[in-house]
């Protein structure tokens, strides 16, 4: 599949835990924790996997690259996979966790990029809040 589409086709839900703190903090840039950018309108999370052919690397490292991350301060999850409906056809949700020890604010701040917990989220559409809530059950559940 073209890399064009590799963005329209999946989003990135990117946190840091401090497993010092259990602090759980999602990255949110304008009105959204989706990345590179806000799930279309109408998503629903009633869609089925579906073989897009896209690998969650090269999701992660497309959307690295368009917000110049380093790379090396992030990792996927791979316990985490979801699945959104749209009208322009099925959106997959991605986990990355970053790998530092404090959240890197500056990594993100470029971007107009801000750590929050869940409890500071509260405004954001419920199919992310939903989606939120399943990465808080997995990542505090063990």
């Amino acid at each position: 599949m073209p890399a064009s589409g590799l963005l329209e086709r999946n989003r990135l839900i990117f946190c840091h835990f401090d497993s010092y703190s259990t602090a759980l903090r999602f990255v949110r840039i304008d009105d959204s924790v989706m990345l590179p950018a806000p799930l279309p309108e109408g998503a629903s999370m009633e869609a089925t996997p579906t073989d897009t052919g896209d690998t969650p690397t090269d999701v992660l490292r497309a959307v690295l690259e368009k917000l110049n991350i380093n790379s090396s301060q992030i990792e996927l999850d791979d316990g985490f996979e979801a699945w959104l409906s749209t009208d322009t056809g099925p959106i997959q949700i991605h986990l990355a966790r970053f790998t530092t020890f404090e959240a890197p604010h500056e990594a993100i701040a470029p971007h107009g990029g801000v750590f929050k917990p869940i409890s500071e989220l509260r405004r954001l559409p419920m199919t992310e809040l939903t989606l939120l809530r399943q990465v808080f059950d997995l990542v505090m559940g063990g």
